[in-house]
């Protein structure tokens, strides 16, 4: 009789086990397990946008640098909306050199890929000292400007401040806007023409 209840105990204690780990520590292990599962998924999320952070910063830094590259470049070669102050700026330089202009008329511009050539024939009076100062300033100036088709001549009749005359072109660069810009045509292949039918 003590070994029948004995058994009856034990198979009690087994299914009351039973029944605690399925109603209890079950449902927390699948807990458990989708917790971890959820923590390494987000592990990998964390260390892909930790990669693409870097990126980003990256990316960021390149961008800074590029818009620094791009402001020193319109610098030297600015935008057509800029062109008239350029302009007075070459006549303010040939006054301060002391230099009398006689010719200065800026003429139609040259339209290239992605930039317009701008020639200014120039002809001034002076002598060669404040013709020195003047291509001086031009050497300095924060624009480009290219002097060509450049000659010179004494004066017929001198003083002390004007004994020679200077004929030459200078030349400088404005950036297109974009809608300037002219997009290169795409060649579409012709259909070929269809002869007509022989008459037989």
């Amino acid at each position: 009789m003590k070994k029948q209840s004995w058994f009856v105990y034990a198979l009690l204690g087994l299914l009351l086990g039973g029944l605690v780990y399925i109603f209890f520590f079950k449902p927390r292990q699948a807990e458990l397990n989708a917790l971890r599962a959820e923590r390494v998924s987000l592990d990998i999320e964390l260390t892909t946008l930790r990669a693409k952070k870097v990126q980003l910063n990256k990316i960021e830094a390149e961008l800074i640098d590029l818009n620094k590259a791009l402001a020193e470049l319109e610098t030297i070669i600015p935008g057509k909306k800029e062109s008239g102050e350029i302009l007075r700026s070459v006549q303010q330089m040939a006054l301060d050199s002391q230099l009398e202009l006689v010719h200065y008329t800026p003429e139609k511009e040259i339209v290239k890929d992605f930039y317009s050539e701008q020639p200014i024939p120039i002809e001034v009076a002076g002598n060669y000292h404040n013709l020195g100062q003047f291509f001086d300033r031009i050497l300095h100036f924060q624009r480009i400007f290219n002097i060509d088709d450049f000659s010179i001549k004494a004066l017929p009749s001198q003083t002390a401040e004007a004994t020679i005359s200077a004929v030459f072109t200078a030349r400088t660069y404005f950036f297109l806007e974009e809608s300037q810009i002219k997009k290169p045509e795409i060649n579409r292949p012709q259909k070929p023409v269809k002869e007509p039918d022989e008459i037989r």
